[in-house]
């Protein structure tokens, strides 16, 4: 498997600056993917990115944001949400990504109580409003499960492949599997044929396998559906407020961001 690492280890938001200090030691590492988070459409170039990556022969994965406002489902922000996902798909194909990754559905942190019913409806909800996005592109939408903490929605694969429609697949984060299924490596058989993106991280959000996970279990699993996409580590820094306040990140992951990424990428190549 192609592995990789978040812009967000370091930043937030990226930008072109950052993108050209970050890139050339991503791929001095050894990296084979950098993720690119389209936090503001704008807020780095994307035919700039496509040359620079070109240039250093890394391959772009493209992650979706959802802060306060952006919503698929009991939202007046309908329309601007899906004009945001189309505008990343538009980015994913400039730079040359397979897909667009993350929580395609409602804002993080957005959470509310719903019975059986109501959850059915939003579910009908969220496959329709979806759908338009979907046939923007040839890119794959690959919708992300988050935890209870973060969303009341989708915190599991199998509400994932109730919810989604055809077409929709599945990012699936070590870190909210951890949290949320009983046994992660049965949850990525349980999506088999719609895996899509997967990214990694300590079970604290930290370096990969300084931690209790059961990574032979997991990676055995993805081997075993055929998965043929990325691992990209997703952490984030405690130095920038907005984002370690967004990730609930209150203190260093790791002797130094750079390290999270360099030791984490030493595990993943033992698996």
């Amino acid at each position: 498997m192609n592995l990789g690492v978040n812009t967000w280890v370091w930043t937030s938001p990226l930008t072109d600056g950052d993108l050209e200090a970050l890139a050339p030691r991503v791929a001095g590492w050894g990296f084979d993917v950098i993720e690119l988070p389209v936090e503001q459409p704008g807020d780095w170039d994307p035919a700039r990115a496509a040359d620079l990556l070109a240039s250093l022969g890394l391959r772009a994965s493209v992650v979706l944001v959802m802060p306060p406002g952006r919503d698929l489902v009991a939202s007046d922000t309908v329309k601007e949400t899906q004009d945001y996902l189309r505008h990343c798909m538009d980015v994913a194909e400039i730079v040359g990504s397979p897909t667009i990754a993350g929580p395609a559905y409602s804002a993080v942190g957005r959470t509310w109580r719903m019975s059986a019913r109501e959850r059915a409806a939003a579910y009908a909800e969220l496959r329709e409003n979806l759908k338009p996005v979907i046939d923007h592109s040839g890119v794959r939408l690959a919708v992300e499960p988050l935890n209870r903490y973060e969303t009341s929605l989708l915190n599991t694969v199998e509400q994932a492949l109730e919810a989604l429609p055809e077409g929709a697949d599945l990012t699936l984060d070590i870190y909210h599997l951890n949290i949320e299924e009983k046994d992660p490596a049965a949850a990525v058989r349980l999506a088999a044929g719609r895996i899509a993106h997967v990214q990694v991280c300590g079970t604290d959000r930290g370096t990969p396998g300084q931690d209790r996970f059961d990574w032979p279990a997991f990676i055995a699993a993805l081997r075993a559906v055929s998965y043929e996409g990325p691992l990209v580590i997703e952490s984030f820094t405690a130095h920038n407020q907005t984002i370690a306040t967004a990730a609930s990140i209150w203190r260093p992951l790791a002797p130094s961001q750079d390290a999270l990424a360099v030791d984490g990428l030493a595990f993943l190549r033992t698996l």
